[in-house]
């Protein structure tokens, strides 16, 4: 059934400011300025009228019980996470169905498991989140951050894994902050902001420096080890050999594809010496039990290779020194690699490639005479990594999902190289739909082929199902994130209602390499966009769908995406659910973490890199009298990265333009953010957005894809 049908509601009224100003020459309109300020009152009152018109619009929305129900099983699907090993002890996550937030566990020597941190019990509320963790290397010791209401600020803790004894923390200002120890666990080493009052107004979000702490000492009492008059948004990444005599800190401004790295003797005078300063590109670098310094790297090398090095020797630090263990693939994107025993007691490699957003597992000896074996019992999906114990051994365990199999881990052994066996495997609460994955390739506007995967409950695994069906495209397409197969209730959903879904591989994503990535960053950043736009022609071409009943989605950089596909090609698609947005490219920077995304996007003080940006912001290139398709704008209230006046700016530029009566409507959440969240409030947003994509679709009786049937379309 066609023919979009909503209630019909009247979008709220924006007073709209004669606002222009002069950008190097560019006349900038910025009529909703106000909207940036949530505190103004103007903004109170146009939010509260927006949350009614959300009510009415999603309330009435007819798709909404029965997706709610299938998701309500769908979403309270298991995900257990891959093991660290330290000390015998093994550590890892898991969720069960039922459960709001994965409990991080240690399963003994002797096989107990005990749960260590459980969000819940933290918290009943549901509003804290486990953010990361570490175990010491003797697994006697953890560290692990939390945060709360979504703002994704990590408060540091550390326990005693025997008795569960709170032995440190909080210690606030540690978010994004990795840990690495030093050997028996008195003293490690992390990240960690400086005061909002040793920072200039505006940049606490900044300024991180490299910490040496003593478990249980007062942090401000803390050893600085880097960090000091470099740039205020980089990132630090820290590492510290099982031995506790290399120190490896690595350095990145913001998100850019580039990284410094340098090297410590602790053993010796403990300076830092650059391994790789001043280079466009990035290397992780660690020393590991064998004393070589194992090198991954995409320098001169876009799809990485791993090489080693001598870290006692700074001539063999120089990449033309580097001696290649895993060499650059033709096809295949180095993505992992785990360091195991082969049978025969040698040093070999477990590595992960990706080949057109797949992964593929093969095996190489660690002396560098080359590959030893394929893996050929991986199925088809995405390996989400891959871990042995730092001491040794022939297994290794690797993390594995698909489109319909959650998070779960297998058990590989170099004695039996082409095995794969169940570790722990994670249950559903309901039944899981029968899925079909084609893939295809579309054609964008300068011939570049770009991948899809398309699913879908058609009987034939090769072709279109024999009537076109709703259809939602997916896309990425930045930072470097590859959109590989992972299980996702809202496509399992849709499929078994009888719709497709298709997951676009963009430009700006990692699944070919490095200059895959940049291919569509800064001034080529419209080549994600036309990626995009062939990829939805493509499946309309294909007979996968029409316009008429294909929808769009994406949120934060995907949000971007989608943002500047309704507002460049109004045409492609019914429907848009725009989430957690960034969609203002003029003054992006000067709000959450924009600043740290300059190199990905480009930035507004340049004149050239602002004639990019406006080449492509969404919000001003709205037009007036324009038939712009209905949209869902999702936000979240305690988004700290990408601030929710992006998506305020837009939907009242939207609704004040278009010349439809396709609904353009705000649905906004409180004390969530960006990042994770309670699995409950994943049900209403996943039901929100799905129902309001069903109805843009033009379809009115999906109360029958609920558990038990599928509607026919």
């Amino acid at each position: 059934m066609l023919g979009v049908r909503y209630p019909d509601v009247r979008s709220p009224d924006a007073e709209r400011l004669d606002l222009v100003e002069d950008l190097h020459g560019h006349r900038v309109a910025d009529p909703y300025r106000w909207l940036e300020d949530p505190d103004d009152p103007r903004t109170r009152e146009w939010t509260a009228a927006q949350d009614a018109l959300a009510a009415d619009v999603l309330g009435a929305l007819p798709a909404r019980a029965g997706f709610a129900a299938r998701l309500e099983q769908l979403v309270h699907a298991g995900a257990v996470g891959v093991p660290v090993h330290r000390g015998g002890r093994a550590f890892s996550t898991r969720r069960d169905p039922g459960q709001e937030h994965a409990v991080l566990r240690v399963r003994e020597p002797d096989g107990t498991v005990r749960v260590l941190v459980d969000p819940m019990a933290v918290d009943p509320s549901g509003t804290t989140t486990l953010d990361a963790w570490a175990p010491s290397w003797e697994g006697d010791r953890l560290a692990y951050q939390l945060s709360t209401g979504g703002d994704e600020e990590s408060r540091l803790h550390v326990l005693d894994v025997a008795t569960g004894e709170a032995l440190d923390g909080p210690v606030d200002r540690c978010r994004y902050s990795p840990v690495a120890w030093l050997p028996g666990g008195e003293e490690l080493f992390y990240v960690r902001r400086l005061a909002p009052d040793q920072v200039p107004a505006g940049e606490e979000q900044f300024h991180r420096r490299v910490w040496r702490h003593r478990v249980g000492a007062d942090p401000d009492g803390d050893v600085l080890v880097h960090g000091e008059g470099l740039d205020p948004t980089n990132y630090y990444g820290v590492r510290v050999s099982a031995d506790g005599r290399w120190l490896v800190v690595s350095a990145s401004a913001g998100t850019a594809p580039r990284d410094d790295v340098w090297l410590a003797d602790l053993a010796g005078a403990g300076t830092l010496e650059p391994l790789q300063v001043g280079v466009d590109a990035q290397t992780a670098a660690w020393v590991a039990r064998d004393g070589r310094l194992w090198l991954m790297s995409d320098r001169g090398t876009p799809r990485w290779r791993l090489a080693v090095g001598d870290p006692a020797d700074p001539a063999t630090w120089a990449p033309e020194r580097w001696a290649d263990v895993v060499p650059e693939s033709g096809d295949g994107v180095l993505s992992d690699v785990a360091l195991v025993d082969g049978a025969d007691g040698t040093l070999q490699v477990l590595a992960v490639h990706s080949v057109d957003a797949t992964d593929r597992l093969s095996v190489w000896a660690g002396d560098g005479s080359g590959r030893l074996a394929e893996v050929t019992g991986l199925p088809p999906g995405s390996v989400s990594g891959v871990s042995a114990p730092p001491e040794g051994g022939t297994a290794a365990w690797v993390g594995f999902t698909d489109y319909s199999t959650p998070p779960s881990v297998l058990r590989w052994d170099a004695t039996a190289p082409d095995t794969l066996t169940p570790d722990e495997r994670a249950p559903v609460a309901g039944e899981v739909p029968e899925v079909t994955v084609v893939e295809t390739h579309a054609t964008s506007r300068d011939g570049t082929p770009v991948h899809l995967f398309v699913l879908s409950a058609a009987s034939s695994p090769t072709r279109p199902p024999d009537t076109p069906r709703p259809a939602v495209l997916y896309g990425y397409g930045g930072f470097n994130v590859a959109l590989t197969p992972a299980y996702s209730a809202q496509a399992l959903a849709w499929v078994a209602a009888g719709g497709v879904w298709a997951v676009a591989n963009l430009r700006g994503g990692s699944e070919h390499g490095e200059e895959w990535h940049r291919a569509g960053m800064r001034e080529r950043k419209q080549n994600v966009f036309d990626d995009f736009a062939a990829a939805g022609e493509h499946l309309v071409a294909e007979g996968w769908t029409t316009h008429a009943q294909l929808a769009v989605m994406g949120g934060s950089n995907g949000g971007l995406l989608v943002g500047a596909t309704l507002t460049q090609r109004p045409d492609l698609a019914a429907g848009v659910v725009c989430s957690a947005p960034l969609l203002d490219m003029v003054r992006y920077e000067r709000f959450g973490l924009g600043r740290t995304w300059n190199d990905e996007y480009g930035t507004a003080d340049d004149p050239v890199e602002l004639g990019w940006l406006l080449g492509y912001s969404p919000y001003h290139a709205v037009r007036e009298g324009t038939a712009y398709p209905a949209t869902l704008f999702t936000t979240f209230e305690s988004d700290t990265r990408v601030d929710p006046l992006h998506a305020r700016k837009l939907a009242a530029a939207l609704q004040a333009a278009t010349a439809a009566g396709a609904p353009v409507v705000l649905r906004r959440e409180t004390s969530v953010g960006h990042g994770a969240r309670a699995v409950s409030r994943t049900v209403g947003l996943a039901a929100d957005q799905l129902a309001f994509l069903a109805a843009a679709t033009g379809v009115t009786d999906w109360g029958a894809a609920g558990p038990g049937g599928a509607a026919a379309l």
